[in-house]
């Protein structure tokens, strides 16, 4: 057994591995020969892991139903969560316009780590390609003309360090609350930093979405999780199929 390749903690075998690395091989083939049906048929090399991380979102997605607020996910990198979630919202609530959504990333990878996080992480881990975030607008752009109400404006980038670009977003929205903050930022420093700046913008009720709680590769969520609120005051719910995630309902 060992990590996968790209470090996040995943143990694999030799044959899972080069079965993935097949799979992608024959997902890169085949697409363009699926013709105009190509988004539908592709599912056809979807992973396990995959469909039930899908499954998850509408889980989490169905706790934030009837109530108010935006969702913010802090930790966005090529923006599968952000079009998950458009599109939960089109299926979901089709008309409920104010439930927006705002993406917060670098783009660039991690801007440092602490020593509260696990040695193997560096600066800079996780990172997309230059400009990416330009033609993730287009995608988000392109998920939503598909929706109802596509007319107005719904999803939103913000581009920054988290530490910093929460604190400029929440006096930009002095009105709005926070239904649901999704954080999947890894490392301690803007965890901690955006728990503590949110703290006022939520309200009982809220959805609290942690994507690495509890878990030893990834350390520094947690600890800042129990610096902020302390882990005896929350109540956790877990998804059976991510080991690696809570939630938590605000009471």
């Amino acid at each position: 057994m060992k990590l996968n390749s790209k470090g996040e903690g995943f143990l694999r075998t030799e044959k899972e591995e080069n079965s993935l690395d097949r799979l992608q091989d024959i997902h890169m083939r085949l697409v363009p020969a699926l013709g105009e049906n190509w988004n539908q048929h592709s599912i056809v090399t979807l992973r396990r892991q995959t469909i039930s991380r899908i499954l998850y979102y509408d889980w989490v997605y169905n706790k934030l139903l009837g109530k108010p607020g935006v969702i913010c996910e802090f930790g966005v990198q090529w923006g599968g969560g952000l079009a998950l979630l458009q599109n939960l919202r089109a299926m979901h609530e089709p008309y409920n316009h104010q439930r927006k959504i705002y993406g917060f990333d670098t783009f660039s990878g991690f801007v440092d780590v602490n020593s509260k996080d696990n040695n193997t992480h560096r600066k800079g881990d996780y990172s997309v390609k230059d400009g990416y975030e330009e033609e993730l607008q287009e995608l988000l752009e392109i998920q939503e003309s598909q929706s109802p109400l596509s007319h107005i404006e719904k999803t939103f980038l913000i581009k920054g360090d988290a530490s910093q670009t929460i604190e400029t977003w929440l006096d930009d929205n002095k009105g709005i609350a926070i239904g649901m903050a999704i954080f999947d930022m890894d490392v301690y420093k803007p965890t901690k930093d955006v728990l503590e700046a949110i703290k006022s913008r939520l309200f009982k009720g809220s959805v609290l979405v942690f994507d690495e709680f509890s878990c030893g590769h990834w350390p520094g969520e947690t600890i800042a999780i129990e610096e902020v609120f302390g882990i005896s005051n929350m109540r956790f719910q877990h998804f059976p199929h991510q080991p690696n995630c809570a939630v938590c309902i605000v009471e």
